[in-house]
């Protein structure tokens, strides 16, 4: 049998609201997607996000990049900054001022529900402005595209998340000949149902996506994407348990699924690696030692999960829980300190903190409040720190296990580590993300990256692959994979401490035997491994646009 060539872009403007512009996961998906894209695709592989008005610190403008074009551009209304996206391969990049577009809001909506029966009725918060910049995408692909006579070349036109719904929609009408793909990364009923506490995987063949937007008050959000996912040439999610989601909830069942990699130039070198991981291990001990007052071994074992702030969602309050059974269990023969490095609403870093770090004193009574490390504008009703205590943690000389709550973005410069997340994430014997709804879950996938085992959970789009390749059962093959339901929260609790306990117990020649493995199974998720179902995507769009010009 002979096989198909897979038709190849002559262009692909990839378009987001997180290029560069760094609030999500997203952002990761793109930032380690774009070398391998750059290399085969060199400078007709151009990343479009938003013109936020202010520096953007992995930006670097260009004005003679596409100088001809953007003059073009600013008479027909269209106001664009061009430059170097300033990541590993270096993208060309289009930010653009939606601005001016807010004056046609009304005509806009009015067009995208005459044309494709998108109801931006019941819109608010942030749909307004997502929108609007992803109509203002549309137009700026459709005056590339004239403006370069690109007519008789293969474009690919790819839209990340209901956010850029609108764009895809402009091209469906107006510039047909682009082929375009959507990929939702996590439907937003699906989102919102698991975040508002409702039973998610055991009701989902019961559930409609009309009606659960009507009752969580989503209904504008849902109708775009809906919509996008309907009429995108080629319809792409991330995961198998998300393209379920999608098969419900949004009547239509991805084309394929393209799940996320990862660029290895991240992980230090593996000459570099013993002083990395040594330097995070003593800046880890150190913060933990200020705030609990008392010396903790070198070899204690240093526990993380992390990720956004979604209590429920991603886990955050069966890892305390599993901290806490850990902590009274009679079973722990070494000092254990668990860290919780989730961004919150921080009002600054504690200046008792700081200024002992500074003097290099050496407390011998725990600080007031010795879980966390920086103060947070809602202390009184903040869900990590009031189970926390809850809980019963006070981080005393007693406590094997010491609780440390990092409610900071570590960019370097949190005011109390100063280190990056990646800087930190070296220092540690093992992560745990017992997400509840994790379309896919970089942050396990960076943990065995960096060598370190983690626990993750079947409801994740991680998960799933991982047992795809590995047992999930072993936790000596890199990643332990555990069973989570709407509804077994104490089994995973307990499998978390039976799990970790193990590991525990190690010795210098498992735990190197178990850092291999992770890296073994972490080669197997590189981008130049999964850049492949993006070729199969854009060949997929390539072919129904074909189909539908001939129409």
């Amino acid at each position: 049998m002979i096989k198909k060539a897979i038709t190849q872009p002559d262009y692909i403007f990839e378009c987001s609201w997180e290029v560069c512009n760094k609030v999500g996961g997203i952002y990761t998906v793109l930032s380690t997607k774009a070398r391998t894209l750059q290399q085969r695709f060199t400078d007709t592989i151009i990343f479009i996000g938003p013109d936020r008005g202010k520096p953007d610190a992995d930006f670097r403008e260009d004005p003679a990049l596409y100088a001809d074009w953007a003059k073009a551009a600013a008479s027909e209304g269209l106001s664009v900054r061009k430059g170097r996206w300033q990541i590993p391969g270096t993208p060309p990049v289009i930010l653009v001022d939606y601005q001016p577009f807010f004056e046609k809001k009304n005509e806009v909506y009015y067009e995208m529900w005459e044309s494709f029966g998108v109801d931006s009725s019941k819109a608010y918060g942030d749909y307004d402005e997502s929108c609007i910049f992803a109509y203002a995408t549309g137009k700026t692909i459709e005056s590339f595209y004239r403006f370069h006579g690109l007519e008789q070349k293969k474009i690919i036109a790819h839209f990340n998340e209901w956010m850029l719904g609108f764009g895809e929609l402009y091209l469906q009408k107006y510039v047909p000949q682009i082929a375009t793909v959507f990929t939702t990364h996590a439907t937003s009923i699906g989102r919102s149902i698991a975040g508002n506490g409702k039973p998610l995987y055991g009701c989902m063949n019961g559930y409609d996506g009309n009606r659960m937007a009507r009752e969580l008050n989503m209904e504008a959000k849902h109708s775009v994407e809906k919509q996008a996912a309907r009429y995108a040439d080629c319809f792409t999610t991330v995961s198998d348990i998300t393209a379920t989601e999608c098969r419900q909830l949004l009547d239509r069942a991805p084309d394929i699924v393209t799940p996320n990699g990862f660029e290895p130039d991240f992980v230090p070198v593996a000459d570099a690696y013993p002083a990395r991981r040594t330097e995070a291990r003593k800046k880890l001990l150190r913060v933990a030692e200020t705030l609990c007052g008392r010396t903790i071994d070198e070899d204690a074992f240093l526990i993380s999960t992390s990720g956004r702030y979604e209590y429920r969602n991603k886990g955050i309050d069966v890892y305390i829980e599993a901290m806490n059974r850990l902590r009274t269990s009679g079973k722990l023969n070494r000092q254990v300190v668990a860290f919780l490095l989730v961004p919150a609403w921080v009002f600054a870093p504690r200046a008792d903190l700081k200024e002992i770090l500074a003097k290099d004193f050496h407390t011998t009574e725990p600080m007031q409040t010795s879980c966390i490390t920086h103060w947070l504008n809602n202390m009184n009703e903040d869900s990590i720190t009031n189970f926390i205590l809850r809980c019963g943690f006070t981080n005393t000389a007693d406590d094997n296990l010491k609780i440390i709550f990092v409610p900071c973005y570590l960019d370097g410069k949190d005011g109390i580590f100063n280190m990056t997340y990646y800087d930190l994430l070296i220092g540690m014997d093992a992560t745990v993300y017992p997400s509840y709804y994790e379309p896919w879950g970089y942050t396990p996938l960076e943990s065995i990256a960096f060598g370190i085992p983690t626990v993750t959970t079947d409801l994740a789009g991680f998960g799933l692959w991982a047992k795809a390749k590995v047992s999930g059962d072993d936790i000596t093959e890199g990643v332990a994979v555990i069973h989570r339901t709407d509804d077994n929260y104490f089994d995973v609790v307990n499998d978390i401490s039976e799990i970790l306990l193990s590991l525990i117990c190690k010795d210098a020649a498992d735990r190197e035997y178990i850092r291999e493995n992770c890296r073994k199974l972490a080669a197997q998720a590189e981008w130049k491994q999964f850049i492949t179902y993006y070729y199969q995507a854009f060949d997929m769009a390539f072919a129904k646009a074909k189909q539908r010009n001939r129409m």
